[in-house]
Formats: C-alpha cells, structure tokens, sequence
C-alpha cells in the first residue's frame, strides 16, 4: 500500500504536544507527520534572540525532541536565512502536500508567514493567544487602546477553548530527512553570563507543568496581594514558557479556574494579549513610541550611567538588586522591572530602547510584545501609559516592597549588613559600605530634570 503524502508541522513559539491546535489539525488530516522546526535569525533582524533565550531554546528545543521520539516521531532541525525557502526544501525532499503551524503575530512573522501562506499550501491556527487580535474591537470598530475596557469586552467573550489533549502517536513517514545537529547551532552562551541557569530554570514541558502547579497549590489566591513583594513566592514564573509555547494560555487559564481568587493572575494572561494585539495592529511601536509627540523627547546619553544600570551599580539597592537578578537568572520579577525601568527612563532620562534592548539580550522571557508595551508605559509614551508625572521613587519602592531588605540581601551581598533603617539608603548609614558606589544621580534632582525634560512635550 503506497503511504499517503505527509504533512510538515512547523513548530515556532508551541514547543509542546499539549493543546497545539497545528498538531491536532495534522492528526485530523490521517497523514504521516514530519516535525520540523526552522532557525532563520537574519529573518528576525534587530529581534534576533538574545543570549539568555537563545539558552532556553537550546533546551525547549531538545526536550520537545526527546518527547516527540516517545510519540514514535522525532524533530527536524534546519536553519537559514528563509523560512519560506527551508519549507520549499523540505516539501521537495519529503513530497509533503502542505503545511501546519499556529500563528505568530509580531509584524515581521506576520509578513513571513503571509509570503508563504500566498506561495506554499500551508493552514494556519490560533495556537498562543486567548483569542485573536481581531476577536475585541470598540464600538465604532477601533482597536483598544486602553487595558481596562479591553478586559472588559473580553469578559463578555466567555472562557477560552478548552485545551486539547497530548495525543497518544504521532503517525511517522517510512523516512525522515536530514536534520541539523541541534549543537552546530551555538545557541548555548559561552561567554559573559554568571551562567549556570540550570539551577534556576528547568526549561522543559515538565518544567512549565511543575511550575504551574506549584503556583496553583501555594500562591495563586493570593497573588494580587503577594505579586509586588520580590521576596516572596508569589508569581508563576511561567512567563518563560509561555514565550516559548511549552505551556498554552489556554492551559493556564482553566487550571487557573479551578483555584479560588485567581482572577488578578488570570487578568495578567489577558494583559499578554492585549500586548500582542496592541503591536499587531500597530507594527510601528516595537521600536517607535504609539504617542507620537514622544518621537521629540531630549533623551540623554550616558554610556557610563548606561553600564551602571546594566552591572547593578547604580547605588540604589532595589534598582542594582533587580539588575543583578536579571543577569544571573534571565528573569526578574515584575514590580522589580518597573522600578529598574522608571531609573532608566526618568532618572536618567536614557531612552526606553536602551532598556528594551538590554531586556531583549538578558530576558528568558524576551517577548517583544510585552517588552515593547512595558518599556513604552515606563517612558508614558505607549498605551495605557503611566501618566508622565509618575516616576518612581527608588527609596519608597524599596521600603514599601522589600521592607525588611530580604530581596536586596540576596542579590546585593554588599548590604548585607546592613540594617533594615539603612539597607534602602546605604550612602545615609553611619558607616556606609565601602564596597558598594554612591547614587550615580540624586533621586530629587533627576526627577525635577524629567519633569522639566517632559513638560517641554507637554507644552508643545
């Protein structure tokens, strides 16, 4: 009997067999499966992974194989410059009669997966949003602009689809192709990084399950209290694997149902969304504010402040412990990420690309959907913007947030010593350590320069 003509599925940002809707459709369809997943950095331009996710995909990458060789298939690896052309290859090799992916919706993999969707017989599904950046518009048809009346339309929508089942085989053509080694890509980091992130992260299916789980068990009701406080348990970490796909929305979301007083941590699965609808419908702001008239502001440039925030050396604890959070683990917690962002931003009036960028190279979770929209609310320049009069103080943050200096202690040894009166502001203790560097700005001075830098926009 001859062997019906096989289908490619294109894994991208769904590294998992779980509630993949291009791999349910692939099964539906009764034909011989041939995974395959394709790295065209050049395709990605300036949005190339950065060093830390290039970490992660390393091992997402290597644990969606070892599972897939348990479903009697295994994954193909290619790389290139582009997507469309690797498909073609791979088509011709194989004799493939179409292709299946979930849809991105970032405006370059927008335009990608358009070409090809003209050019190759290829199905697309909604495979990493609750829903699909069409699915809210305002009355008079608009997109949102605003979070809050985006949350509440989409509450009208009800839940979203349930998550699909890991199916029992994936059926296997009588060949695969040549695959690339997974380790002749070089995503690993071999230099510059305080890099043992194993003892951090376990970036595996498995992992995003544990994770989940424990989040549900032991911090899930009380995350609207718990969320801001660095020292405490109190967030998912899933951000990572929701990046990656090794976990869906979907998912998240009904297990989320079945704890009591999870609708502050469920809101934050929808803010993922609006922040994917927002540069959907507006491409520019990856790397141009949505307010135009921020387009005038007088930035500043200071390499050596630059590389302080970068290092930790700031001396400012809060700010400095984030930094160095961020650094050794790829990950910060998010209130920490506000306050490093305002610092940047406001105190030393350094453009929010500078930070999006440093975020992009050092983030597990570099999302630019999220990052473009949390770096533009920090500067007042994009949607549902802090007003521009709203810059974090440094010092209150601290005590109201890491009041007993547990956080900074962790990530700041300099302060351990310190008392709790002085760990927030180390340059007022009697004897200040010696070893950490003094405020590179005063805190008073630099906000009186943005409110005047920032007034200049409003008058005009």
């Amino acid at each position: 009997m001859t062997e019906s003509a096989p289908l490619l599925l294109w894994f991208r940002e769904d590294l998992r067999l779980s509630d993949n809707p291009a791999l349910r459709a692939a099964l539906d369809a009764g034909a011989p499966i041939i995974p395959v997943y394709l790295h065209t950095p050049e395709t990605d331009g300036r949005w190339t992974g950065g060093g830390a996710s290039n970490w992660w995909l390393h091992h997402a990458l290597a644990d969606l194989k070892k599972q897939l060789e348990q479903k009697g298939s295994t994954l193909i690896l290619r790389s290139g410059d582009h997507p469309k052309v690797l498909l073609e290859q791979l088509m011709t090799e194989t004799g493939a009669s179409g292709i299946h992916w979930n849809r991105r919706y970032l405006p370059h993999q927008v335009a990608i997966d358009t070409k090809i969707k003209a050019d190759l017989p290829a199905e697309s599904h909604r495979g990493s949003m609750l829903f699909e950046p069409g699915a809210l518009k305002t009355k008079t048809g608009n997109t949102y602009k605003v979070f809050t009346p985006y949350y509440r339309a989409m509450q009208k929508l009800g839940d979203p689809a349930e998550p699909l089942s890991v199916p029992r085989s994936i059926p296997a053509p009588d060949a695969f192709p040549t695959s690339e080694d997974l380790e002749s890509w070089n995503l690993l980091p071999t230099i510059g990084w305080d890099a043992e992130f194993g003892d951090h992260w376990d970036p595996t299916a498995a992992g995003a399950a544990d994770h989940l789980n424990r989040f549900l068990d032991e911090a899930a009701s009380e995350y609207g209290v718990d969320r801001d406080f660095p020292a405490k348990v109190g967030t998912s970490r899933l951000s990572p694997y929701l990046h990656f796909g090794q976990i869906s929305p979907n998912t998240v979301w009904h297990e989320a149902q079945t704890v009591h007083n999870t609708e502050a941590y469920t809101r934050q699965l929808v803010w993922r969304d609006f922040a994917r609808q927002m540069l959907f419908h507006y491409p520019h702001t990856d790397w141009e504010p949505l307010q135009e008239k921020y387009a005038a502001f007088p930035w500043e440039t200071h390499p050596e402040w630059l590389e302080a925030w970068q290092k930790g050396q700031t001396g400012y604890p809060i700010v400095d412990a984030g930094m160095r959070e961020l650094y050794a683990t790829g990950w910060m917690h998010n209130r920490v990420r506000m306050i490093v962002a305002s610092f940047l931003v406001k105190d030393l009036l350094i453009s929010w690309r500078e930070g999006a960028l440093w975020f992009w190279d050092t983030l597990m979770d570099a999302d630019l959907a999220n990052n473009s929209l949390g770096w533009q609310w920090a500067a007042g320049c994009g949607a549902d913007a802090a007003p521009y009069f709203r810059i974090f103080n440094p010092m209150t943050q601290s005590q109201k947030f890491d009041g007993s200096g547990a956080y900074i202690r962790r990530w700041v040894p300099e302060l351990r010593e310190l008392t709790d009166k002085w760990i927030h502001e180390p340059w007022n203790a009697p004897s200040p350590p010696a070893d950490y560097p003094a405020p590179i700005v005063d805190h008073k001075e630099a906000r009186d320069l943005a409110l005047a830098a920032l007034a200049t926009l409003k008058d005009s």
